[in-house]
């Protein structure tokens, strides 16, 4: 499961007045398996997740298990600042037959390294699932440190951590002292080929609905040992990568997507979609896929 080195953290489509649109979501699935994403993560920060219910979030599970009918693993985002809360939605997740489970840090409560552990500790002990660690201090305030991680992995279903606090010396740290079955992926499109340059294992990607091709092909050249091409990549797909971000994420690639007709742009508040004669412009920078 864990071997996937090019993770989509998934948008949630939604029509033109909010809905998840389970209509294009097939075109979606479709398009990302065919630009390289070799696993998704759904109901994440990109996939809108605050914005979704409990039983949306089942309802979208639902759909895209089935769609992708095995073709790729699928793992759902349950985190919350809720033990409680997260616990129940992951034991409800599982039932739809994902194949992992992604949890994000407590935010806004700010809790100790001890009180994210316990955090962690119940959110695994409730599922049979692999379970990915979520790290972004940037929104969640709260940075669970190296160590914390590294007494995480000690449990047996929690199999990889998602690092997006850009802190490269952390992430060696925590490759030094994990064994090679616990895996580290970048929470940042711009950091994958450094943090594979340590050690890492690949990407929970948002630039990959747009460049994933390109992403793949990065990823492919390192690891059969063509440097300097995986570093041509890189910098090739840098102005995409920082593009995705020029507008409150997921507002940006949705925009590219409605301008390629793959899903509309609409986002749910407080999130904006991006203006079509915005989305336009911004399209040019992406090679097309």
């Amino acid at each position: 499961m864990n071997e996937k080195r090019l993770f989509t953290a998934m948008v949630t489509p939604f029509t033109e007045i909010g809905e998840i649109d389970f209509d294009r979501l097939p075109k979606l699935v479709d398009h990302l398996i065919e630009t390289g994403s070799e696993a998704f993560v759904i109901a994440g920060t990109t996939g809108e997740a605050p914005t979704l219910s409990l039983d949306e979030k089942i309802e979208l599970a639902k759909a895209v298990v089935r769609h992708t009918n095995g073709r790729v693993p699928i793992y759902a985002g349950t985190g919350t600042n809720a033990t409680a809360g997260s616990v129940s939605a992951t034991k409800e997740l599982e039932k739809t037959g994902v194949d992992g489970i992604m949890a994000v840090t407590p935010y806004y409560n700010k809790p100790s390294q001890e009180g994210m552990f316990e955090h962690f500790k119940a959110i695994a002990a409730s599922t049979s699932l692999p379970v990915m660690i979520y790290n972004i201090p940037g929104r969640c305030v709260v940075n669970l440190l190296p160590d914390t991680i590294i007494e995480l992995a000690s449990i047996e279903n929690i199999t990889s951590v998602k690092e997006a606090s850009g802190n490269l010396e952390n992430c060696a740290h925590i490759i030094a002292h994990t064994g090679e079955d616990f895996k580290v992926y970048s929470g940042d499109d711009s950091m994958t080929l450094p943090l594979l340059s340590i050690g890492g294992d690949g990407v929970v990607s948002v630039a990959a609905h747009l460049i994933g091709t390109k992403m793949e092909q990065m990823i492919d050249s390192f690891f059969k040992g063509e440097v300097q091409r995986a570093a041509q990549l890189h910098r090739e797909c840098l102005p995409a990568m920082q593009a995705c971000f020029s507008a409150p994420n997921p507002s940006a690639v949705k925009g590219v997507m409605k301008v390629r007709g793959i899903i509309e742009a609409s986002t749910r508040l407080p999130l904006l979609p991006m203006p079509i004669e915005k989305a336009q412009a911004l399209d040019n920078i992406f090679p097309s896929v």
